[in-house]
């Protein structure tokens, strides 16, 4: 199935840009740990790293893609670049205006980003200066995403998914010139990370542009007018924006309140790069192949081709997503300390971000159903249904985060942890909401297969979970941080390989997944 073929190349992609991102992550906990300098880095690429997920991840193209398909669909390649252009401009002009009233005004936007940091004026002070330099990434990953809708729109899917693999490169490279000039956790380091983002937005919309010009899909810049198309978009567009990027506004919150806590916003952030890999993997595939296939489906009136993607996507998502939660969940220590700890990053370190990371675990299936359920309402151009599911998640994670932070610091319980319980809570009400209100339009039906392989998929994620729990303790001193690298890697490598024979093995005798017919589904293009 062409479907499981697209997930498969922007997977696979995202990937690489995954593992490419656990090599920053390992150098920045080398070089900054989870000291001052980090928690600075941290909150500068907040606001850049908020806006690559958003638009990178679909959110935008929530509001741009079906109106982008109809135009194409209906007048045609003339139209559809010329709309893509009004898009374009008006994006440039409203964000060069925000870049410069936020760069500006970054000293007491930091008060709102990081209010923690007030307490000690040079973590502040470097914060401030590292968000200024970092903040034109904003313009460059909007024009990007603009771009990437163009080209999924068309079926290409390469560049957009290459994007993370651009930044990732940058910032490895940054950082490898931060230790080649001999910055150790220190401003300097900071420094040098902060224009390795700026750098990178630069060279992500040079891959856009060239991509969109192989095409013959490159829009121009115009003076912007507010014409009824843009209308329109921007009526779909905040919105869309606001229910796209759910998750994501959840950690920033949690992100502020952890300022709090010494060392809880890098806590928080190396927890989150771990169970974002799989989340990046399936959900990025979903988020950015089943909007224009369902957009697609419903302009043609092919309902139960659109019905069928849907079953499939979340067929697709659970099959991965879920053992993936069980393993974060069972052994997040040895996984944490494994890729972390060394250098400035401690043991103490490893409990703390493990305890975050089993508990983020808990809500990741939930974060990846949201990417499931909301292109069935984007490509029916609905933006205000998600948004007031988001608007509820995002009360209840505030409320609860700084709730559960006040009582777990008050019962001497690390308080980040509230945060992290929070922000799952508020994940797992988004993916249900969104799913009712599915369920009650008739707009998502469970076919018969899915309900067959739901449970098997369970019941394989539990075998394998259990695998991993005793292979852990079996290797407990192979994995303690008192071993070498090569023989904690190589050890971690033999369990995780360990508990995926397991889990496709079991899959395959239940039935949740023939592995023949998944292989034919991402090679030859049939049905799995």
């Amino acid at each position: 199935m062409k479907l499981y073929r697209a997930f498969a190349t922007v997977g696979v992609l995202t990937l690489v840009s995954r593992m490419l991102g656990f090599v920053r992550d390992i150098l920045l906990a080398a070089i900054l740990g989870t000291g001052p300098v980090a928690e600075a880095f941290v909150v500068a690429f907040r606001f850049p790293n908020l806006f690559r997920r958003w638009f990178g991840e679909g959110a935008f193209n929530a509001a741009f893609i079906p109106l982008f398909a109809k135009k194409l669909e209906d007048e045609g390649r003339d139209a559809a670049r010329a709309f893509a252009e009004q898009a374009m401009s008006g994006l440039t002009f409203i964000l060069l205006l925000l870049s410069a009233v936020c760069m500006i005004a970054m000293p007491w936007l930091m008060y709102v980003l990081a209010p923690g940091f007030a307490d000690t004026p040079e973590k502040f002070d470097l914060a401030v200066l590292m968000s200024q330099i970092a903040f034109p990434y904003l313009l460059c990953m909007s024009l990007v995403a603009l771009l990437s809708g163009v080209l999924n729109t068309l079926g290409k899917f390469i560049e957009s998914s290459m994007i993370s693999v651009v930044l990732n490169l940058t910032l490895i490279a940054a950082m490898l010139i931060a230790l080649i000039l001999g910055y150790r956790n220190d401003r300097g380091a900071g420094l040098v990370m902060a224009w390795g983002i700026f750098a990178a937005g630069i060279l992500q919309l040079a891959l856009l542009l060239d991509g969109a010009r192989r095409n013959g899909l490159v829009p121009k810049l115009r003076w912007p007018r507010y014409s009824d198309d843009m209308r329109r978009l921007v009526t779909l567009g905040v919105p869309g924006i606001i229910a796209g990027g759910a998750t994501q506004i959840n950690i920033v919150i949690g992100g502020m309140i952890a300022s709090w806590q010494d060392s809880a916003v890098s806590y928080l952030y190396y927890a989150d790069r771990l169970y974002e890999l799989p989340l990046a993997i399936v959900g990025i595939a979903i988020g950015v192949v089943l909007l224009p296939e369902v957009s697609r489906g419903l302009r043609t009136g092919d309902h139960a081709a659109v019905m069928d993607s849907q079953n499939r996507s979340l067929e697709f998502a659970m099959l991965l997503t879920v053992p993936a939660a069980v393993a974060l969940a069972v052994i997040p220590f040895p996984i944490v300390s494994t890729l972390f700890e060394r250098g400035q990053f401690t043991a103490s370190d490893t409990r703390a971000v493990g305890a975050a990371l089993a508990i983020f675990a808990i809500g990741l299936p939930s974060f990846v159903l949201i990417k499931v359920f909301s292109p069935a309402f984007f490509a029916r151009e609905d933006t205000a249904t998600p948004m007031r599911y988001a608007a509820v998640s995002l009360g209840v994670n505030t409320a609860g985060s700084i709730a559960l932070f006040l009582l777990f610091r008050r019962l001497g319980v690390m308080p980040h942890l509230g945060i992290a319980v929070a922000t799952t809570v508020g994940g797992w009400l988004n993916a249900y909401l969104l799913w009712s209100a599915l369920r009650r339009r008739a707009h998502f039906v469970v076919d018969a297969r899915l309900k067959q392989a739901l449970p098997m998929i369970i019941v394989s994620s539990i075998a394998m979970g259990a695998l991993l729990w005793v292979l852990a303790a079996v290797f407990a001193e192979e994995l303690a941080s008192g071993s070498s690298l090569p023989i904690r890697l190589g050890t971690m490598a033999g369990v995780i390989a360990a508990g995926l024979i397991v889990y496709f093995t079991v899959a395959h005798v239940t039935g949740a997944v023939r592995l023949g017919s998944l292989k034919a589904a991402f090679t030859r293009g049939q049905p799995s």
